[in-house]
């Protein structure tokens, strides 16, 4: 009888272990897609704030409809990455929040690229977006990657999607 009981016990045990990994497994999963989510979400955000730099008039510190590369500066400024308020902290024309790392790369005269790069990662690949904004029309395409876990976001370039 104490063999069968110490039987149950060790499988009793082996069935309760790998149970909790299935749950941290499906857990970490969840946190990597809703991250995933949320840099998405941000960079969209940030896109609306650049068309409407692009269509605010120069008279009230907008683009007036025109951009040249170089102008990711004044488009951060414009959108608030000039200021640390909120939780964010910025540096130049890339935005830190509690979901990632953010850029902007204005490719032509006519696209805006957001760059966006997650804090989480899953040991191997984190999520990255490149949210394109195609003016005058202010159309808004997002994709989606996975890179390298030691990707930053100052070697995340636009030709990397």
């Amino acid at each position: 009888m104490g063999t069968q009981q110490i039987l149950l016990i060790v499988l009793s045990v082996i069935i309760v272990g790998a149970a909790i990994a299935v749950g941290i497994q499906m857990f970490n999963s969840q946190s990597y897609s809703a991250s995933k989510s949320a840099i998405a979400a941000d960079a969209q955000s940030y896109a609306s704030q650049i068309v409407q730099y692009y269509k605010t008039p120069l008279s009230q510190g907008g683009a007036g409809g025109t951009l040249k590369t170089g102008d990711e500066a004044k488009i951060a400024n414009f959108i608030g990455w000039g200021s640390t308020t909120g939780g964010g902290t910025t540096t130049a024309n890339t935005m830190k929040n509690d979901n990632g790392e953010f850029k902007i790369s204005v490719t032509d005269t006519t696209q805006v690229a957001v760059l966006g790069l997650s804090k989480e990662d899953n040991g191997t690949t984190k999520p990255a977006i490149k949210t394109t904004i195609t003016l005058p029309e202010g159309k808004i395409v997002g994709t989606p990657k996975d890179v390298l876990r030691a990707t930053t976001i100052s070697t995340l370039k636009v030709g990397d999607f």
